[in-house]
């Protein structure tokens, strides 16, 4: 019973860093658009949504 728990407390939960990566790569979309890079804003949004399905795909009732 204290393994599973122990077990569980200290498991990382793979949303975790991928919703990191994904306001991550939102900023660098933002910064590049400022800049007038709107090319990179593109590829960049369009890699964040693409983070943002694996993260869907892992947990359905995240809100993102």
């Amino acid at each position: 019973m204290f393994s599973a728990f122990v077990k569980n407390k200290f498991k990382k939960d793979p949303t975790k860093k991928l919703v990191k990566l994904y306001d991550r790569k939102l900023e660098e979309a933002m910064l590049a658009q400022r800049n007038g890079n709107i090319r990179g804003y593109a590829m960049l949004t369009a890699e964040a949504e693409t983070i943002k399905q694996q993260i869907l795909e892992l947990d359905p009732s995240a809100k993102i």
